[in-house]
């Protein structure tokens, strides 16, 4: 998932293990960190009154020598606010990338807050998130979408993933249905578990690739670093494209 960026940073693995990367947003961590780590998110939301809107527009900022921002950090959380609560890795071996958080995560995350908050586009769909990772942008949909299918693959992805949900319950639109699913892109069709799906499967049941053909958005973060996975990546948007021609990407 960090593709994009360039190579992050790598660590042997102790034991003669596999070599473990690190996202960029770990930096300064330990490299070494085992096992699972939570991180909490505080979440600004934007004034929704004009005067608060005239007076942020108003503002003046400064920036250093470098001409960056100069930025001061808050000492109280604004009224308006909420935190989400992220369990990941600090460092992971490549097949398991998922696990950690990753910085066009939260770019793509900014991107639902920006939306959410300047359009009513999202209330009420039916929205699918392609390698989902620790699920943060399909929990911040939930807040405003019905019906949120948050897809990987692996079950230790897909575990820390359905953790994350468990962790956040109180943040969703009260009516929002989330789906933590296993999606293989080398087979997008999702497969279906006869039964409805226990808690601890990641299946799929009959009425869940029923309403996944009235998906309208599809979102994705920083998922393509090789020629495999690439061609993998659009299978799987062919597929669930296919399904209906109303998506926004």
């Amino acid at each position: 998932m960090a593709g994009e960026h360039g190579n992050p940073p790598s660590y042997p693995a102790e034991g003669g293990g596999e070599e473990q990367v690190m996202s960029e947003v770990h930096l300064g961590c330990p490299p070494y960190h085992t096992g699972p780590h939570i991180s909490h998110f505080t979440i600004s939301l934007p004034p929704r009154d004009e005067d608060s809107l005239d007076s942020a527009r108003g503002k003046v900022y400064e920036v250093d020598e470098d001409g960056d921002l100069i930025l001061t950090r808050r000492r109280n959380a604004p009224k308006d606010s909420f935190v989400i609560s992220i369990q990941h890795n600090i460092t992971s071996s490549i097949p398991r990338v998922g696990l950690q958080v990753w910085r066009a995560e939260l770019v793509l995350a900014d991107f639902v807050l920006h939306m959410t908050y300047k359009s009513s586009d999202f209330d009420g769909i039916v929205a699918i998130e392609l390698g989902a990772g620790t699920g943060l942008v399909g929990m911040l949909l939930a807040r405003f979408a019905n019906t949120v299918f948050i897809t990987d693959k692996g079950d230790e992805v897909l575990e820390n993933c359905a953790k994350n949900i468990d962790l956040n319950a109180g943040i969703f639109h009260r009516r929002a249905s989330i789906y933590v699913r296993e999606l293989d892109w080398n087979h997008p069709s999702p497969e279906v578990v006869v039964n409805s799906p226990s808690m601890q499967s990641f299946g799929w049941s009959t009425s869940e690739v029923e309403e996944l053909q009235r998906v309208s958005l599809l979102l994705a973060a920083d998922v393509i670093y090789s020629d495999d996975l690439t061609d993998a990546f659009f299978c799987a948007l062919e597929a669930v494209m296919s399904n209906s021609p109303d998506k926004v990407n």
